[in-house]
């Protein structure tokens, strides 16, 4: 196949050890940079092409190709879109991954295509550039088995470079992830069983993301469930559902979920969980805010004491739930900051918001330190037996964190209580939450389908 870079034909497969090489490994240039800095990228108009085995290639292209007997084109640009709630665009969440895989093996296994060289391309849009390389990673790492660090250096050939991805927020972010955070993501995912697409169910997972169906997600399969807050009654709101406790509980119910954390100021009486049977807990803290440290104690030690699922809201059930459900990730799995927030929003996009992705870096070297400590007490207890009692010795650990945030939004966090009269503004006005999900009601809707699948070397083949 002619390419238009014919200099570059050499190095399409592997990236020299330079020291720009290694800053885009490292992506610490990249999460600290300014908006501007990044929405500026330069790239040149060149086209590019990358093999990423001798049938399959991901492209840039500037213009539409022209079809040839030999080559099959297809892009997902339009097809794959991220819905964004502000300036965020990104990753594509699970549902998607999925349905590209599919659609990648499929073509790899069609007879029509047998004879052709398959080039996923994409266009000049940066955002979709990105999305894109997201995806075609994914499929590397899952079904190539290649390491989250090879998957990037083959991505990142010649002058290409990815603008990483922001978070929900309104104004500037200060806080980015890149591929490399993403792939790593998703490898760590694998390897503790976050992801298995041969136990996956797209149908479910698209059907209850809806605001309709509930507005929820899985984050850790068996173990954490991230929602929307319930309400006193079922009503429609400025085009969102919300749903009352009752919605929830046959759900929650066929999926062992044992204990309900709300992170939000009182909107239903908690008997109508409790009443069903479900431990419910309140561990309140400020829309938009950091938690303080006793609620992540008190966090941990619920969840560490629960006997099944933990279902876990705020308001919009994505800024202080994902926040303290990171915080468990963190500290149990050893997955750095970068990489659980980038696992979190593929599985329920725009989650942790603004400050909370510092805070989390501010927290990650003493959760780690109680994980290891936790873990060596699980090892001495009878191989973890014992793992409630192991909790109680581990409520007594003091805070260790070497770079600890004392920030006005700690200390508001720490001040508020459910019956802090003050406090009545989650419920009055227009806060966080609210406009998350009054965004979130305009997304248009889309029907779940069913793709059968089957496992083979590796791969998916249609059953």
């Amino acid at each position: 196949m002619k390419r238009k870079n014919e200099r570059r034909s050499s190095s399409w497969l592997k990236v020299s050890n330079t020291k720009s090489s290694l800053d885009l490994l490292g992506a610490k240039k990249s999460r600290n940079s300014t908006s501007q800095d990044l929405v500026e990228l330069e790239l040149e108009q060149e086209d590019v092409y990358l093999d990423i085995t001798d049938r399959l290639c991901f492209a840039i292209l500037y213009q539409k190709p022209k079809s040839a007997a030999n080559i099959h084109y297809f892009c997902i640009d339009d097809e794959f879109e991220y819905e964004n709630f502000f300036a965020d665009f990104g990753p594509l969440n699970l549902a998607m991954v999925y349905r590209y895989c599919c659609k990648i093996n499929k073509k790899l296994k069609s007879l029509t295509l047998i004879r052709k060289k398959i080039i996923h391309f994409t266009g000049a849009d940066q955002r979709k550039q990105a999305n894109a390389a997201f995806l075609m990673g994914c499929f590397i790492i899952i079904y190539l088995e290649k390491s989250p660090e090879d998957t990037y250096r083959m991505l990142l050939v010649g002058n290409i470079s990815y603008v990483p991805f922001r978070d929900a927020s309104y104004g500037n972010c200060t806080f980015y992830l890149t591929l490399l955070d993403c792939f790593q993501a998703v490898h760590k995912a694998i390897r503790y069983g976050f992801l298995n697409f041969e136990k996956f169910d797209l149908v479910e997972y698209e059907h209850y993301e809806k605001a309709e169906n509930g507005d929820l997600n899985w984050i850790i399969p068996g173990r954490f469930i991230a929602f929307c807050g319930p309400h006193p009654r079922n009503r429609l709101e400025s085009g969102y559902h919300y749903h009352t406790p009752e919605a929830y509980v046959p759900y929650f119910k066929r999926h062992n979920v044992t204990t309900i954390i709300r992170l939000n100021k009182k909107a239903y009486d908690a008997r109508r969980f409790t009443d069903a049977g479900f431990d419910h807990h309140e561990l309140f803290f400020a829309d938009g805010s950091i938690p303080s440290d006793a609620i992540v104690k008190e966090f941990l030690n619920i969840c560490e004491n629960a006997e099944g699922v933990v279902a876990v809201h705020c308001k919009a059930g994505l800024g202080r739930t994902g926040t303290l459900i990171a915080c468990y990730i963190i500290k149990h799995y050893r997955m750095t900051v970068p990489e659980t927030i980038a696992w979190i929003r593929i599985c329920r996009p725009g989650s942790v918001i603004g400050p909370q992705q510092h805070f989390l870096v501010s927290k990650q070297a003493s959760l780690w330190t109680e994980g290891d400590y936790y873990r060596k007490k699980l090892r001495d207890q009878e191989n973890g037996r014992h793992a409630a009692a192991v909790t109680k010795i581990l409520t007594g650990v003091d805070d260790i964190s070497i770079c600890e945030i004392q920030s006005e939004e700690t200390k508001d966090s720490e001040s508020y209580s459910d019956d802090d009269d003050d406090d009545d503004d989650e419920i009055n006005r227009m806060t966080q939450g609210d406009k998350l999900l009054a965004l979130k009601s305009r997304r248009r809707a889309k029907p779940a389908t069913s793709i059968p699948l089957t496992f083979w070397q590796g791969g998916i083949r249609s059953a």
